[in-house]
């Protein structure tokens, strides 16, 4: 009456619980451990050093197999997940955070082999973000003071990185550059637009609502940033000065510390503790050159970085922004840096 052939509706129901038997064996047959070691040799043939796979199964045996080895790759859940880095995140926490990101790693290649359909509980964003502290917080609980700054390169290595800086492409580095020579803070560089500068007086104005002491600050800009500066206005595409260059709008905060990243794939730019430097370091670095190497006074160094005057009877009656000596301080400063450097600036 309904028009359906009871023979073909019961093969049909056979054929379906063979495929749903099928995929449920396939799923309970791929577990965690004997999917990790499939997908590691996938991988062995993209890795340079010959231990790495053996690290991979060293960890993931050591920490993760004993709590989901045995599980299906589709059960993991983030309980799980949290089980398993718990007892050494605080401890050994760059291995945990390794363990973690293997996890990862093979959890997503099951999701693309359709193993697994629910999201990665060992994704960092999304997932285990909160419910443990991040790496960085650890880490800096457990630095010195020293390690705790940021890390900042030693002026005396300062010509030698300009000199490799100098041959790095690309408006990242070019901001890079202009932020050493000018102290700045990356977001006063990178936000900068062209209605800023005066290039006749060669001199750039910060305006109050960009500064973190929310106070106007002017920059008498040195002949190589104001060249530097010359050279980017003649191809502008903009009113920002280091854009990027596929929608016109200010580079990202990685604009600058993905050109460290890229220079410290072929040298260890690092302080005097060992840690590898960073973008916002460079301020120490002229801080230090500007105290040990010059007759500078304190308030034109404070000045000249657009630190907050902490001295009250100083903040009352500096009224100025000691330009001719900030000039000088500038010009010294950028001569130090590109001593390495032959350039055609004329005076």
């Amino acid at each position: 009456r309904q028009g359906i052939n009871p023979k073909i509706k019961e093969q049909q129901e056979l054929e379906l619980m063979k495929s749903v038997k099928k995929l449920e064996d396939q799923l309970k047959n791929n577990t965690f451990a004997k999917y990790a070691y499939k997908h590691i040799k996938s991988l062995e043939p993209t890795w340079t050093n010959s231990k790495t796979s053996a690290q991979w199964k060293s960890s993931l045996e050591q920490y993760a197999f004993p709590v989901i080895g045995d599980t299906p790759v589709s059960d993991i859940t983030r309980t799980q997940v949290l089980e398993i880095l718990e007892p050494f995140w605080y401890e050994k926490t760059e291995t945990a955070d390794r363990v973690r990101r293997r996890i990862s790693i093979i959890l997503d290649a099951a999701m693309t082999d359709d193993l697994r359909t629910e999201r990665n509980p060992a994704k960092w964003k999304g997932s285990l973000q909160g419910k443990l502290p991040s790496v960085e917080s650890i880490k800096n609980a457990k630095a010195t003071p020293e390690e705790r700054a940021h890390a900042s390169l030693h002026y005396t290595e300062l010509p030698k990185f300009m000199e490799a800086l100098k041959t790095q492409d690309g408006i990242g580095a070019r901001a890079l550059e202009f932020c050493i020579l000018n102290g700045n803070r990356t977001t006063e560089v990178l936000d900068a637009v062209w209605d800023e500068f005066d290039l006749q007086e060669g001199v750039w104005s910060i305006p109050a609502r960009r500064m973190k002491g929310r106070k106007r600050h002017i920059i008498p800009l040195s002949k190589q940033s104001l060249e530097l500066i010359i050279r980017l206005y003649q191809t502008k595409i903009s009113n920002v000065v280091f854009p990027n260059l596929s929608t016109g709008k200010s580079l990202s905060q990685a604009g600058m510390s993905s050109v460290l990243k890229r220079m410290n794939m072929n040298k260890d730019w690092k302080d005097i503790h060992g840690q590898l430097i960073t973008v916002h370091g460079f301020r120490g670095c002229f801080k230090t050159w500007t105290t040990e190497k010059t007759d500078t006074d304190w308030l034109t160094g404070e000045m000249a970085l657009a630190h907050r005057i902490e001295d009250k009877s100083s903040a009352t009656y500096q009224k100025g922004q000691l330009m001719a000596k900030r000039r000088i301080l500038s010009q010294s400063y950028s001569d130090f840096a590109y001593s390495l450097i032959k350039t055609n600036i004329t005076t």
